[in-house]
């Protein structure tokens, strides 16, 4: 009895080794997959292909494949598959799991698995055929409703560029990090509300445009000289709105047809920003730039909705005044109704926007120099917004010098704009010469005056030697020439 006893405890022993060591390996997991690889022979499964495109088209994306795709990388079943790659997030520490390629991660729903692979452009669901009736709809309405809140939480805005690669136009990405809002933004205080009231009504107007059979879309013309902050200002309006941004370098563009390509490959709730888009109206890019024109109220423009197109130019003249006479053709086209929604200017700087600037960057609301500021000011702006931040900013430990610097780069730059203004009176009188010719002919004039003085000494020098001459006829023709 004793031995027989002894027997047992040595099994259990034994047993409780075995188990023990088994537990520290993958073979109770390697038998549990053993079992459910067996288990599947006596049941029937219900396969559903995702694909990455509409229609394989590869133009525009299944947007079930984007939301799927949100919702596997957050379920903790992703860290127990075999292969995971991780990413980093938009902030340093963040870490992203993302399903490799030909993997498998497991999900439950109502008591059912699902099984989800990543494939080639496409994501596979198989379940058991029984339950197909109970739980489809259900479990891709809770697949939807999980991944808009994670998209609501984890939004990242990206930076969409084109460029080429294996022989055709296509996009790549980054995150968007511009820490530009209209906050920071340096406009002027009404127009950029406007611009906020006009965006924000745009969002709330998909029932309106449907009910007028209108695009869901909305243009802005951002004009103005260089470094006045037309591309700070497009930054805001994506991070305001939540857009991701596609960048278009028309420069990199072969023809119409690439052009197309790009734009219809572009998402819904996006900016499309086309920047200079002025140089490329009046250069050899002549057709690619009408190609986006064309984009703008053209047939392909209802392919995607909620879309922001935003473009940039230098100089006020160089938009048409939309009148059809003929001067500006391109600029006119541009300028037609139905493409331009809104056209904001960005000018140079002034002494308001001076005092907002030496707000952002100096935290300083007032200075005694502002007065001389101001007075810097009086013939008009002279300086971009760009040139002024930069003074500040290479003296932000100093505001006395910082504004010092502003006085010194506005009086250096003053007798330019005075010569400007010089120059163009002469434009206007109708010679065609250049101002520098009209400089030379002014002071001509006052070397001629000079000489005939000097002409005068030096024959007054002479008169004793030579005889005398007939002063009458001197005098005048004097008054004769004192005439002219």
């Amino acid at each position: 009895m004793f031995k027989m006893f002894l027997l047992i405890v040595l099994a259990i022993g034994t047993l409780i080794l075995i188990i023990r060591f088994l537990s520290k390996t993958s073979f109770l997991h390697i038998l549990l997959n053993k079992y459910r690889s067996f288990e599947d022979w006596f049941h029937v499964y219900q396969s559903y292909k995702i694909p990455q495109y509409n229609e394989n088209n590869n133009l525009q994306e299944n947007l079930l494949y984007g939301n799927v795709s949100t919702y596997l990388n957050s379920l903790a079943s992703l860290e127990d598959s075999q292969f995971t790659n991780l990413f980093t997030g938009s902030k340093c520490n963040d870490i992203i799991l993302n399903l490799d390629a030909n993997q498998t991660v497991v999900d439950t729903f109502l008591g059912a698995r699902v099984y989800w692979t990543n494939g080639v452009k496409e994501l596979t669901m198989r379940f058991r055929k029984k339950d197909k009736r109970r739980i489809l709809r259900p479990y891709l309405q809770h697949v939807l409703s999980v991944a808009e809140e994670n998209k609501s939480k984890q939004k990242e805005i990206r930076l969409h560029f084109n460029l080429y690669d294996n022989g055709r136009c296509c996009w790549r990405s980054i995150p968007f990090t511009h820490p530009a809002t209209m906050d920071s933004v340096v406009l002027d205080g009404d127009v950029k509300n406007k611009v906020k009231s006009d965006l924000e009504l745009f969002l709330k107007s998909k029932q309106y445009y449907n009910k007028l059979g209108r695009v869901w879309k909305r243009s802005y013309l951002l004009y103005g000289p260089s470094g006045t902050g037309k591309s700070s200002f497009v930054a805001a309006m994506a991070r305001f709105l939540c857009y991701d941004v596609y960048d278009i370098d028309l420069s990199t563009v072969s023809d119409v047809s690439d052009l197309k390509l790009l734009l219809l490959e572009t998402k819904s709730k996006s900016l499309i920003l086309v920047e200079g888009i002025d140089k490329f109206l009046l250069s050899s890019e002549k057709s690619t730039a009408a190609g986006m024109l064309n984009f703008m109220d053209g047939v392909t423009s209802c392919c995607g909705e909620e879309r922001v197109l935003v473009f940039t130019m230098n100089g006020k003249d160089r938009i048409g005044d939309g009148d059809g006479d003929g001067d500006g053709d391109d600029q006119t086209a541009m300028m037609r109704p139905g493409r331009i929604d809104v056209k904001v200017e960005f000018p140079l700087c002034d002494f308001s926007t001076f005092k907002n600037l030496a707000g952002n960057y100096l935290g300083v609301k007032d200075h005694k120099l502002f007065g001389q500021v101001e007075e810097g000011f009086q013939n008009g702006p002279s300086l971009s917004p760009a040139q002024i931040g930069e003074l500040l900013i290479s003296n932000r430990t100093s505001p006395t010098r910082a504004f010092k610097s502003v006085i010194t780069a506005l009086q250096q730059h003053q007798p330019n704009k005075q010569v400007d203004k010089v120059r163009a009176k002469s434009s206007d009188n109708g010679s065609g010469q250049p101002m520098d010719d009209g400089l030379l002919c002014r002071e001509s004039v006052h070397t001629v005056r000079e000489f005939r003085k000097l002409y005068g000494l030096l024959k007054g020098s002479r008169r004793k030697e030579e005889p005398p001459l007939d002063l009458s006829s001197i005098e005048k023709s004097g008054s004769r020439h004192d005439q002219t």
